[in-house]
């Protein structure tokens, strides 16, 4: 396991209690270098959304577990957030929210010289996604997928 893969998994078993207590679902985290900068990230929702003053309160309590822990070497931000609208397909629950919905798929390589794809999510497994794409099943690996969202409608 990567230093990178070990600080997001004692991160998610720190803030678990603390999403779990307040109703809140913990959606993703990462933890992640950008412009020189590193970031840990938690991406959090509940049922109605997600209010700046929850994110506030999140903040504050994992926080304090994460100064009480001192467990990431080097400094970092850490950024409480909603994972908006356009949020990734990555958990069982989030294939399972989305079935009947409209999804973008992303491919690493060309499929049939394109690589985005937009259509009913139909079935997924541990292994694959399906989607109906103008009236058409089409079948992706999850392995070539390099990123799957819901399609957002305007």
């Amino acid at each position: 396991m990567s230093r990178r893969e070990e600080y997001v998994q004692r991160a998610e078993t720190l803030l678990a209690p603390i999403v779990e207590a307040n109703g809140y679902e913990l959606v993703d985290m990462e933890y992640v270098k950008e412009a020189g900068e590193w970031y840990l990230r938690a991406y959090i929702d509940k049922p109605g959304g997600f209010t700046l003053d929850d994110c506030e309160l999140v903040s504050r309590e994992f926080s304090e577990k994460l100064d009480e822990e001192d467990f990431i070497d080097g400094s970092y931000i850490l950024e409480v957030s909603s994972p908006g609208l356009d949020r990734p397909l990555k958990k069982e629950k989030d294939f399972e929210r989305s079935m009947g919905k409209l999804v973008e798929i992303r491919t690493y390589r060309p499929v049939d010289k394109q690589k985005e794809f937009c259509g009913t999510l139909t079935a997924y497994d541990s292994n694959s996604v399906t989607i109906e794409e103008e009236g058409q099943p089409r079948t992706f690996e999850k392995k070539d997928i390099a990123l799957i969202r819901l399609a957002i409608e305007f």
